[in-house]
């Protein structure tokens, strides 16, 4: 494995461990560098083009299969029960990485816990992507450094991890004693070597570089008993490079996980009571597995196919040249519905630009593909979105927006924003909101510009829009989109919609939460109702398929009643016979 340190952390290293060997008992860190046979030492690409000559991550059983060493008792890096807590911050693939370290800390022994105060170790799975995110982040290390004080309490460790390592680690080394560790987000397998080389010699341990080809297929996440939704990485890194966005420099290059491990994943996950899968990844719809012969999934007839380059949609452009098609997203998308028809698929985030006909067609033909799609606009004005390196005008964007409600009716879309982009004028804003009012988006995250080092805005481009501005078309918007979707929502009163139940309602537990298939969370309240397989009444649990009928809407929220428990492949026939007037349950 790769792993990255300062000049002055080296050096910091051989102080202390001549220092130490005279004053602790402990084996010292020669005594733990001794363990590595050098003369087993490999070599691994980084994303700076350098190939390195890097230490065997553990030199116990067998040096060429450093994924098991964990496994043995032998290990060096395997502690006995140490209690974690990872505290999670941003997007859907923090919270599917923090479940990957999980895995890795957990096969060396280290306990996982809920609660913050029972940890030695706390570590921070960080977000970059705005100041604001980063800005909570620096208000809980300070938190943490007076808990490490706690003469009676102290906190062992403390780790960064994620997009802020990455994008900040030469700050966090410098200005921030909280710190102990600070790992990429391709450095997580690294932790537990991490973890040693801090607590042998009292300095910061770092591992921030980036990998070609890491995609941590082989991982199998944590997942908790209760669960009945999970999210699945099936691409990590991006090769969009956005002007405004930090995304490629703090996760690489784009790269997509074999399309056998994300099935076998799948598959695992729902025979431990998953109901529902989200496939993830900066870009998911550009996925590519270059690697997997189309025979392994019975699709022979794919394999010229694959080796022709990949083309964007239609009316939409790239950064990058064309690069070989391989198993394309539309492929993986109809192997995972495929899987059972019971399992329902959503995926985020995808770009337009890859939102081939293909893909729109396999939404289309499988039902347990849901009926909502986060597509990302950004901008509704041409001039922005040039300058945005989007890749698309407004026009191809709402001619996507087209086709897609006209293949799959009662689509629901959701996208995001970002307000006061250098040089953004009134009219620019004014196109963003006509953007808005055509598509008639179900949800809409909207964010001011936040301006990010090392991307192409930083350097190219003027943050001259004024803050007091960037807020005022923040609130424009989403008063917009509210008024929207409240009245979309509205328009659902008396129809049966089929509700996946993921849990108590955080407001009351006498109800349940879940979702539509439109991703519209719903309230329901809790009672004895027919179960259609088993002809059995019985109350609704986590992970049942409901049918219920709206009765009251509000801009992000529906109340419904619960009709009958079914399942995901019924057609709503029976709902007709049982109950006469009703609408078809709406897939």
């Amino acid at each position: 494995m790769l792993w990255y340190t300062s000049k002055r952390l080296v050096q910091s290293i051989i102080k202390t461990t001549v220092k130490s060997s005279s004053t602790n008992s402990r084996p010292d860190l020669r005594h733990f560098l001794r363990n590595t046979p050098r003369s087993q030492e490999t070599s691994s690409r980084s994303q700076a083009g350098i190939t390195k000559q890097t230490e065997l991550l553990c030199s116990c059983d067998n040096p060429n299969e450093l994924r098991k060493c964990s496994k043995s008792e032998k290990c060096q890096y395997k502690v006995d029960q140490v209690p974690v807590y990872v505290r999670t911050y941003g997007c859907q693939m923090n919270e599917s990485d923090t479940k990957v370290v999980t895995s890795i800390l957990q096969d060396y022994g280290y306990r996982i816990v809920t609660d913050a105060s029972q940890a030695e170790i706390q570590l921070l799975m960080t977000c970059a992507i705005r100041e604001s995110a980063e800005n909570k982040i620096w208000a809980k290390l300070r938190e943490l450094k007076r808990r490490k004080g706690d003469p009676i309490d102290p906190l062992r460790q403390v780790g960064l991890l994620g997009c802020m390592a990455e994008r900040l680690k030469e700050k966090v080394l410098e200005t921030d004693n909280s710190v102990d560790i600070v790992a990429g987000p391709d450095a997580y397998r690294d932790l537990p070597r991490l973890f040693a080389i801090n607590s042998m010699t009292n300095e910061k341990a770092i591992n921030c570089l980036l990998s070609f080809d890491e995609t941590y297929s082989d991982i199998r996440p944590v997942t908790s008993i209760n669960e009945v939704t999970s999210f699945i990485s099936i691409t990590r890194g991006c090769d969009n490079l956005c002007s405004y966005c930090i995304v490629p420099f703090t996760r690489g290059r784009e790269r997509s996980r074999p399309l056998p491990t994300i099935l076998d994943e799948i598959m695992n996950l729902m025979d431990k009571g998953i109901k529902e899968v989200t496939l993830l990844g900066q870009n998911v719809n550009s996925y590519r597995d270059i690697d997997t012969s189309p025979s392994i999934i019975g699709r022979p007839d794919l394999n010229e196919l694959i080796k022709t380059k990949e083309t964007p949609a239609d009316g939409f452009t790239t950064v990058y040249k064309p690069r070989q098609r391989g198993i394309t997203f539309d492929i993986l998308l109809e192997e995972v519905a495929k899987i059972s028809p019971e399992l329902r698929i959503r995926f985020t985030s995808p770009h337009p630009k890859d939102f081939t006909d293909d893909v729109i067609d396999v939404m289309a033909r499988y039902p347990n593909i849901a009926r909502c799609i986060h597509l990302p606009a950004q901008s509704g004005s041409n001039s922005v979105l040039q300058k945005m390196r989007r890749g698309y005008t407004r026009e191809s964007y709402l001619d996507l927006v087209d086709r897609l409600k006209t293949a799959i009716p009662k689509l629901a879309i959701t996208s995001d924003f970002i307000t006061g982009f250098c040089g953004e004028t009134a009219d620019d804003h004014d196109q963003t909101i006509d953007l808005i009012k055509r598509v008639k988006y179900n949800f809409v995250y909207v964010f001011p510009y936040s301006e990010r080092t090392k991307t192409t805005a930083y350097h190219r481009y003027d943050d001259d829009v004024p803050h007091e501005t960037k807020i005022e078309r923040v609130k424009e918007i989403y008063a917009l989109f509210r008024d929207q979707a409240a009245q979309l929502n509205h328009e659902l009163i008396g129809t049966t919609q089929l509700v996946l139940i993921e849990s108590d309602s955080l407001r009351s537990t006498n109800d349940w939460q879940g979702r539509t298939n439109q991703n519209i969370k719903t309230i329901v309240p809790k009672r004895n109702i027919l179960d259609i397989e088993t002809n059995q009444i019985r109350p609704a649990r986590p992970g049942d398929y409901v049918a219920c009928r709206v009765l009251d809407t509000n801009a992000q929220t529906l109340k419904a009643e619960p009709l009958i428990i079914t399942t995901q492949a019924r057609d709503g026939s029976y709902l007709d016979r049982q109950y006469p007037g009703l609408k078809q349950i709406n897939r």
